[in-house]
């Protein structure tokens, strides 16, 4: 029950961090208030763009006319990905209990709680990093053809 919690907690800190980065202080359909500043638009994901999620790639296989070479090259390296993402999210669960214990308590190590975040970011840099290879390597498996066809189903 304990590291359910713990884990919940991990989610719930990604989830704000990343709804932090992408909030925007008006709501769609909100009027803006005159004289109150344009809040700054964010600029389009410059690599969004460029290569494309699996699952987008396997839904559209028929479509886009994958061999099964290409097939079985972009499930091997799912699979791949997807047991490093196990194995990442089993080293974040251990580094979310350690935090959780660090920060118990009436005084807190500062030194440790931030070397501890440290590693946690370490772990979230690599489920990044394990992302975009995995992208990269689907992107390189695809003919030009291929590729011009996904942008064009991304865009519509």
């Amino acid at each position: 029950m304990k590291s359910k919690v713990i884990w919940l907690c991990a989610i719930l800190l990604v989830a704000t961090v990343v709804a932090f980065s992408q909030h925007s202080p008006l709501q769609p359909g909100q009027p803006q208030q005159p004289g109150q500043p344009q809040p700054p638009q964010q600029p389009p994901d410059p690599i969004a763009g460029n290569l494309f999620p699996p699952e987008l790639v396997m839904q559209h296989r028929h479509a886009l006319g994958l061999t099964d070479e290409q097939k079985a090259a972009i499930k091997d390296e799912a699979i791949k990905a997807s047991t490093r993402f196990n194995e990442l999210q089993w080293q974040m669960q251990d580094e979310m209990e350690t935090m959780a214990g660090l920060t118990k308590g009436d005084n807190v190590d500062e030194q440790k709680v931030l070397a501890e975040l440290d590693k946690i970011l370490a772990i979230e840099r690599e489920v990044k990093r394990t992302q975009l290879t995995l992208s990269i390597r689907i992107k390189n498996r695809l003919t030009s053809e291929q590729r011009a066809r996904l942008q064009e189903i991304q865009r519509n």
